[in-house]
């Protein structure tokens, strides 16, 4: 491998670390971010409810810049904005603490869009494992965000505007082993009819999205809830944290393997099946028996949930036929799913509070499984969306 080549690898592998930091990194910090600025439970909360809708409001702009600019700078811009938006919400004041979170997840949404296209651009070979490789980095990224702002304040003294301005630090060094790439010799942006018509057009365009946004779904509901479910079966808090930080760490492993060996095969109908059982397993083992060897529960949830987040993002990129057709796909799965997702964890705690307990909501994450299961059979089928006539 070339300098130039492995200088490319490692600016986009940085790039992904950055996008969940951000918001992952938030949840340690809440308590005292609420302390310090007089905040309710429910304005403390809605920094991450605004971070999730950006994700989803905000992605259809990388189809634009990406056209503009190229999907290079495109990147690189939103590396830029992503500091931006960390060290503008460290200021004083709840209303700098919102504008400046909305900021960062606009960008998280433009960089989430267009990663899958600069994989089919620069790796078109090896987009199995490119993918595997940023898909891990991303989920690498929030689990050492959540795990790390704690011990990092007690290391530097620093309280938590201090730490949520270090996380400023990774994006701009991003940036910087982007720049070559970025301002280097690259392909031009693209000239034409746009794709998104033909893509949305298009009914694997909404099995899909349909998938994308259920698997999401199915993440964001184990994770905004699951210590509490354990914590109320009977476990002790740091097991319930312990037990979360497993099925992360799992589905690290998971995001990295399974893509390499699905990426090698026509149809990922086979992988998109198991990775939905799989999840669906852990579901159920959590609705059964919660307290009955969790660690093996959290690792078979772990495997599913990443698989399926991997395989995901490696669809969006193996469908389209060419880079500006997978921005577009992509910025449609992406932002319909994250808003299909921010509705999960919210039905999901309405449902508990309905029906006094987890039986319900459990069952009802069971359906959302199955669904996923449903939609990923279509999305895995071998298929291709073509540039637009």
């Amino acid at each position: 491998m070339s300098f130039r080549s492995a200088l490319l690898v490692a600016g986009f592998v940085l790039a992904a670390l950055n996008l969940r930091p951000a918001i992952a990194g938030i949840s340690p910090l809440l308590d005292e971010i609420m302390t310090d600025l007089g905040l309710t439970p429910a304005a403390g909360g809605g920094i991450a409810t605004v971070m999730v809708i950006c994700l989803g409001v905000f992605g259809p702009l990388a189809p634009l810049l990406a056209r503009r600019i190229g999907l290079d700078r495109t990147l690189l811009a939103g590396l830029l904005v992503l500091a931006l938006g960390l060290l503008l919400r460290v200021l004083d004041g709840a209303p700098v603490l919102y504008a400046g979170s909305a900021i960062a997840a606009t960008a998280i949404a433009v960089m989430n869009v267009i990663m899958p296209a600069i994989v089919k651009q620069h790796f078109p070979g090896r987009v199995n494992l490119l993918t595997g490789v940023y898909s891990s980095a991303i989920v690498g990224g929030a689990a050492g965000g959540s795990a790390l702002v704690i011990p990092l304040e007690r290391a530097t003294g620093h309280d938590w505007r201090g730490v949520s301005a270090l996380m400023a630090v990774p994006a701009v060094a991003a940036a910087l082993l982007w720049l070559p790439q970025a301002f280097g010799r690259q392909a031009a942006p693209q000239q034409g009819p746009r794709p998104i018509r033909a893509i949305l057009r298009s009914p694997l365009t909404w099995q899909i999205t349909a998938w994308m946004g259920l698997q999401s779904a199915s993440f964001y509901i184990m994770l905004a809830w699951l210590p509490k479910i354990f914590l109320d079966a009977g476990l002790p808090a740091d097991q319930a944290g312990y037990l979360l930080g497993l099925t992360t760490l799992v589905q690290v492993a998971a995001t990295l393997g399974v893509p390499v060996l699905a990426g090698r095969r026509a149809s990922q109908v086979p992988y998109v099946m198991a990775a939905g059982v799989l999840t669906g397993a852990g579901y159920l083992a959590v609705l059964v028996a919660p307290t009955t060897v969790p660690w093996l529960w959290m690792i078979v949830l772990g495997i599913g949930q990443g698989a399926s987040f991997a395989l995901a993002l490696l669809i969006i990129a193996l469908r389209p036929a060419d880079p500006a057709s997978v921005t577009a796909l992509s910025a449609v799965a992406q932002s319909v799913g994250y808003v299909i997702a921010a509705l999960g964890p919210l039905l999901f705690g309405y449902l508990a509070q309905m029906s006094g307990g987890w039986s319900v909501p459990l069952m009802a994450g069971l359906g959302v499984v199955g669904a996923q299961l449903v939609s990923g059979w279509f999305a895995g089928r071998p298929a291709t969306l073509g540039k637009p006539n």
